[in-house]
């Protein structure tokens, strides 16, 4: 596996290998004990799976205090998928890392806990997979990053997506109050 650091610690990029022939193709897209070479080791309590159409956007969402963390894929499709680091006292507070995943370059991104995460759908549409870390989804510890936070600059590749009432309600990182937000601990 070939594994790509962005510029936030601990957001990665990864791309399994890939065995194909003229029948198709084989990739493992979980292995506890090289994922947790990593430090991806879970313990994994959800995997979710959604559908969109093109120009859907879902995020910026992250759970405070019972913290995820995802890894995502594209099983059909294509999508801009962006990590945004909203743990206060962090260096890269504010900072965002983005990478497009698709069915055709198999790759996964991993968003520890601590990060917002979102995704717009850049293609026809997109059957997206995520692992979730930590906790289950807690409704009363979710929250929403607003999209498009002049803020954070998110270089998003729409200018008009369809956001659900929720995600069009979503704060400025400046606005949600900071007992709202995980904490930075250089322990990790």
């Amino acid at each position: 596996m070939n594994v790509i650091e962005t510029e936030l610690p601990g957001v990665l990029i990864l791309e399994p290998k890939v065995f194909g022939d003229d029948r198709g193709f084989f990739l493992e897209t979980w292995n506890q004990a090289r994922y947790a070479e990593l430090g991806l080791s879970g313990p994994w309590v959800q995997d979710n799976l959604s559908y969109s159409g093109r120009g859907v956007l879902r995020g910026l969402h992250y759970q405070h205090p019972t913290a995820q963390g995802k890894l995502v894929s594209v099983l059909k499709g294509e999508v801009f998928d962006v990590a945004v680091d909203i743990r206060l006292g962090s260096p890269t507070f504010g900072r965002w890392a983005g990478v497009t995943l698709s069915a055709a370059n198999k790759r996964q991104f991993w968003i520890p806990p601590g990060f917002a995460h979102g995704f717009v759908v850049t293609g026809d549409d997109a059957l997206f997979c995520y692992k979730c870390s930590g906790h289950s989804y807690s409704p009363k510890d979710e929250g929403s990053v607003r999209w498009d936070d002049p803020d954070l600059g998110i270089s998003w590749p729409v200018d008009q997506p369809t956001l659900s009432a929720k995600d069009a309600a979503g704060l400025p990182l400046k606005d949600i109050p900071r007992d709202r937000l995980p904490r930075f601990s250089p322990a990790g």
